[in-house]
């Protein structure tokens, strides 16, 4: 985190001494009139420091190591929001300032490896908090690929993309503090039986699950199919490339969510490799001095609150998708922004948008 704050604060120097300003509006216009070389340094300076705070590879070595150790409330925050802090950085830049340059097809390789590399770090996991950070990595991927098509279509499914994916990536990691508090351990090779022991923590899990993994309907799915849509009207090889890989990137994260259920929720404690003795233990009242507890009521709520709004993504995804589309045209476009910034008489470079769109 201080390497690439420190990185960003070496770009913003840079930007200054080449530019003599940095307000946005005013950037967005002085940043086109410079040479390309020193724009695309400036560029590159800005992409490492987000690329770092979002976790994109290979510049995501920290991320796995880290999220897990904090307890799960923590974590799920960090995991909720952090990374999209980076993600949304990136989306302001490349939309404002750098929009439609020669670094996108970077940006969509860059997509690729961090879905494809993400993922299977997370089927290589029997720790629930790693897989859930491998998968965080994975699925920055398609927000990075949303953005780098620099199209209505692809960046207003990246915009839903990263609303879906907070919801659930937050609920994900506050259900696996459940679990540890239940089970007494993250670690699926400890863990067996919990559909049975607790059916409503089996329900929490295996919603957000689903709906990370893809499964129509949930709101993971129709992020994605905007996605792939977006993609396949670009037309590009690496666009192609990128939906390919977005769709198995899909199927394993479904493979690795079913993993966890088969082997923490559905298989019998005795089955477990190394089982917990709190799972052969009946549950027992808060404030038993045994180390088996119900869950308490706070923690299932907000948990269940985060649950129940990640099914209100997929029941509310058209008018969701109306405002993305409405957000993406508006970034894309850029000059009411640079107007109600600088005044209405500044005029703003035009951009060409991707796949022909107007």
């Amino acid at each position: 985190s201080v390497v690439s704050s420190v990185l960003f604060l070496i770009a913003i120097a840079m930007v200054y001494g080449a530019t003599g300003t940095v307000n946005m509006a005013d950037l967005a216009i002085k940043l086109a009139e410079l040479d390309q070389g020193t724009r695309t340094l400036l560029h590159v300076m800005l992409l490492v420091a987000f690329g770092i705070k979002a976790a994109v590879f290979p510049l995501s070595f920290w991320l796995p190591d880290s999220y897990p150790t904090a307890p799960a409330p923590v974590t799920a925050v960090f995991a909720g929001l952090l990374t999209k802090v980076g993600v949304y950085a990136m989306v302001r830049t490349e939309t404002l300032l750098f929009p439609g340059d020669s670094l996108n097809t970077p940006l969509m390789v860059v997509a690729l490896l961090t879905m494809v590399v993400g993922i299977l770090g997370a089927l290589a996991q029997s720790d629930i908090k790693r897989l859930l950070s491998f998968t965080l990595v994975s699925h920055i991927g398609y927000m990075v690929f949303g953005l780098a098509m620099s199209s209505v279509a692809g960046l207003a499914a990246a915009v839903f993309y990263v609303a879906h994916h907070i919801t659930i990536q937050t609920s994900l990691f506050l259900v696996t503090g459940l679990i540890e508090r239940r089970g007494g351990s993250s670690s699926v090779d400890r863990l067996a039986g919990l559909a049975k022991l607790s059916p409503l923590l089996a329900l929490l899990f295996f919603v957000p699950g689903m709906n990370l993994a893809g499964i129509p309907p949930f709101s993971g799915f129709l992020g994605k199919l905007g996605l792939m849509q977006a993609g396949v009207a670009l037309g590009t090889p690496l666009a192609y490339a990128l939906v390919i890989g977005g769709v198995l990137t899909s199927l394993l994260t479904l493979l690795a969510v079913a993993r966890v259920w088969n082997r923490a929720f559905w298989r019998k404690a005795e089955d477990a490799e190394h089982p917990d003795p709190v799972l052969l233990a009946p549950p027992v009242p808060e404030g038993s001095t045994t180390p088996v507890r119900l869950l308490p009521r706070t923690m299932v709520g907000s948990t269940l609150g985060l649950v129940v709004l990640g099914v209100a993504l997929t029941v509310f995804a058209g008018p969701l998708f109306h405002v993305a589309d409405q957000s993406a045209a508006a970034m894309l476009d850029r000059s009411s922004y640079i107007q109600a910034v600088l005044g209405d008489g500044v005029a703003a470079p035009a951009l060409a948008l991707s796949g022909g769109e107007k």
